[in-house]
């Protein structure tokens, strides 16, 4: 299967993102990618809190969802909608949720972030909690013969959720991120390039890039990683598309040849302890 990754220097205008995010996957589609995934915030990167509950929307009524099931109808192709900030039904906070869209336009699955980004880095201080609910629980979907973890960005940190996703048969793991450029300069590639060697899946990483509203800048480089962990296509720090074709038996080879995820290597480490 072919597939791509989506990287965006997004605004705080929901309607030009939509716009160039429609462009970049007409691209796609016209490199033959089959899959395409969307870098986290792609419809609306605002200035500060109060402008993301602005702009944030009910799942039932969605216009960004409407325009991903258009855009997968359309173009015939599984979209991985990066990250859409939706009201919480059980809260007054948002959920940064990652939706998925078949070919026939409708959703065949989603994910709420669960790891938020709460830290402070070269003296800025980032609190998602205070906006957002963190997610209860991994979710993963079929994409033709394919079962593809989801997670987002800053979740890229906790190796257990994709533990998870490999121990669940899943082949491809999807980072849809917004990347600080202090910790994308240090530690992105690094990240993502052990993700795929641990569990031997591919890696689709698709982020955000640039100067946003407010002065935020994001890292960008979006990367294709190898379940052998090599870096097999990459972007720069400008909008742009990467594919890669992601090879079944190449999967396989590696898993044969380095039976590292086999189930009695589980219960060996488990009974030792």
């Amino acid at each position: 299967m072919r597939a791509a990754c989506i990287q965006m220097n997004s605004c705080d205008q929901q309607a030009a993102n939509l716009l160039r995010a429609g462009e970049l996957l007409n691209e796609a589609a016209e490199q033959g990618a089959k899959l395409a995934l969307l870098p986290e915030n792609f419809a609306f990167m605002g200035a500060d809190d109060k402008a993301k509950q602005a702009a944030a929307e009910e799942e039932e009524h969605s216009h960004v969802f409407d325009f991903l099931s258009d855009q997968a109808a359309r173009l015939g192709m599984f979209i991985i909608g990066g990250s859409v900030a939706l009201h919480d039904k059980k809260t007054d906070k948002l959920r940064n949720h990652c939706p998925v869209f078949a070919p026939n336009g409708s959703r065949i699955g989603g994910y709420d972030k669960m790891h938020l980004f709460d830290v402070d880095v070269s003296g800025e201080s980032y609190r998602e909690s205070d906006v957002f609910r963190a997610g209860e629980e991994p979710d993963k979907v079929k994409v033709d013969d394919c079962l593809v973890g989801l997670s987002i960005c800053y979740d890229i940190r906790f190796p257990e959720l994709y533990r998870h996703y490999s121990a669940a048969g899943c082949d491809i793991i999807t980072v849809p991120s917004a990347f600080t450029v202090p910790t994308g300069r240090a530690h992105w590639q690094t990240l993502l390039r052990a993700r795929a060697i641990e569990n031997q899946c591919y890696v689709l990483a698709a982020g955000q890039c640039g100067t946003h509203p407010g002065g935020r800048r994001t890292w960008g480089h979006s990367m294709i990683v190898d379940p052998w962990g090599e870096v097999v296509a990459a972007c720069g720090d400008e909008e742009g598309i990467i594919v890669a074709d992601l090879s079944r038996e190449h999967l396989q080879t590696i898993r044969r040849q380095f039976p590292a995820l086999r189930k009695t290597a589980w219960l060996n480490f488990s009974r030792s302890r």
